[in-house]
Order: structure tokens, then sequence, then C-alpha cells
């Protein structure tokens, strides 16, 4: 990743900024996980209620455990968690009580992922802490596969697209749920 794109992404992320970039299948669209006016306004230009909650995607483990109340999970069920990381992977575990609504939505819990997508990482180990990650796209339409899509679809509403190619899956990550390994969207 050339280092004046991600200069140029932190940037926008630190003033609130609401971004595009590549993940594993599709472009996500990713802002600040505790700046609230960024999660809104990366919401409004989904068109996806609040109630719903969003995915974090991280550059390790570490960087979720100030959202997560790892306690509340059955034994035996972290270690299944971690084996699947990095990975397309996202389940939804616990969230600390003060995790705020705008993240977790309707939900007591959150949905997590630490990626495996190489521009996710360095993106999210540069910022110094995970991203909101959902999919580039207004809420029911087929999500952005490339960067010239998202400029297309979404590119005036965003304050910085970070240039970079998906890796190609077919669909978005799995999603389980992380108390009972039950899946809640298949990949």
């Amino acid at each position: 990743m050339n280092a004046n794109n991600l200069h140029l992404a932190l940037e926008q992320l630190r003033q609130g900024g609401v971004i595009g970039y590549a993940t594993e299948a599709v472009f996500g669209l990713g802002c600040d996980p505790d700046n609230g006016a960024a999660v809104q306004r990366l919401l409004e230009i989904k068109q996806r209620p609040l109630e719903k909650g969003l995915v974090l995607v991280a550059a390790d483990m570490s960087q979720l455990l100030p959202y997560l109340d790892l306690s509340k999970l059955p034994e035996g069920r972290l270690s299944e968690i971690l084996n699947t990381w990095p990975g397309p992977n996202t389940w939804v575990i616990p969230a600390k009580t003060e995790v705020p609504t705008w993240l977790k939505g309707r939900f007591d819990s959150l949905a997590v992922r630490v990626s495996a997508h190489p521009q996710v990482h360095d993106l999210c180990l540069a910022f110094g802490k995970p991203l909101v990650s959902s999919s580039a796209n207004i809420a029911g339409q087929p999500p952005a596969r490339t960067a010239e899509q998202l400029t297309l679809q979404l590119g005036d509403k965003l304050d910085y697209i970070l240039p970079g190619t998906t890796e190609g899956r077919a669909n978005p990550s799995l999603i389980r749920d992380g108390s009972t390994g039950a899946i809640l969207r298949p990949a």
C-alpha cells in the first residue's frame, strides 16, 4: 500500500471522516468506532437503521478487547473464534456495557472480525484501533466490488477512497454467534 494513500486515509479517520476501502470480498465503508458523529454519518450514507448494529474490523484481537465482554462467552468458545482469525469470519460476541448504541444497535453484542486482508490489517494497525466496517452500498443495493464502482455509487458522499483491490471472494464474511457457533449469515 502506498504510504501517502495510507496517510490520507488515516488523516480522514482521525478527523471523523468516512472512508471507503477494500476488504476480502467487497469494498467497505469505515470510520472511527468511537466517534458517534462519524458513525451516524456512515449510517446516513448507507441509509442503514441504527438498530441493526455494525461490524468492527481489526488488525488483531487486542484491538477488539476494549469493546468485548469475553467473560460472557461459554468455556471453549474463545479458542474456536480465535482459530478462525485472521480471516473472513465475523463473530457476534457479547459487548461491554459501555459500548455505545451507535455500534451495537438494539443488541447487547457486537459483530467483530480480524481481517486477513493486508490493506485492512495495515490500516487498522496504523490507526491503532478497529474500524467500523460496513459494505459499501446503500442498504439493499449490491455492494461495490471495485474502487471505480464505489466512486460511482457513493464517491461524492465519502471523505476518501483508499485505492486497493478485494481478494475476489464471492460473498461477504460468514457471520456466526460467538456463544453458540450458529451461522447467522452464510458466506
